[in-house]
């Protein structure tokens, strides 16, 4: 099987594995893909790109926007320099929340805290969410990375 084959393939078994979870699939460029699911499918999502598919976890990144805080998940396919990121919006910005993935991905904790803290997200069944950048004397409630933040 020729490269392309094998680099078209990959994406092909990824939007069938996840199946229904997907929203809105968008090719940015042939290296890049946004995915975008339910907060509700993530644990399932991530599992299948980490343990299925074998991609690498780069990295989650947080976005306050006007439609609610957006939870950006980077996924490396290493094998064919693919970049898969699962996305999904948390409407509710008075409480957004989403499941945690460091079950399945231990190395999601640090980032996940990071987001917790400069975002406001709650991220459900973390091990230990607990203050990694802003000094121990900033205000509770107060998340610098929001757009409303006073």
């Amino acid at each position: 099987m020729k490269d392309k084959e094998i680099k078209m393939n990959i994406i092909e078994t990824i939007k069938e594995k996840l199946g229904d979870r997907i929203i809105i699939f968008f090719e940015k460029n042939p290296q890049r893909y946004y995915i975008d699911i339910s907060t509700g499918s993530i644990l399932e999502s991530a599992k299948i790109m980490f343990n299925d598919m074998g991609c690498r976890f780069a990295i989650a990144s947080g976005v306050d926007t006007k439609e609610g805080i957006e939870i950006l998940y980077h996924f490396s396919h290493d094998k064919t320099g693919k970049m898969i990121t699962l996305r999904v919006l948390l409407k509710n910005k008075e409480k957004p929340e989403i499941e945690s993935i460091s079950r399945i991905i231990k190395g999601a904790e640090w980032i996940e805290r990071e987001i917790w803290e400069m975002l406001g997200v709650n991220f459900r069944n973390h091990p230990g969410l607990k203050r990694l950048l802003l000094a121990p004397d900033w205000p509770e409630g107060k998340y610098p990375l929001r757009r409303n933040t006073e």
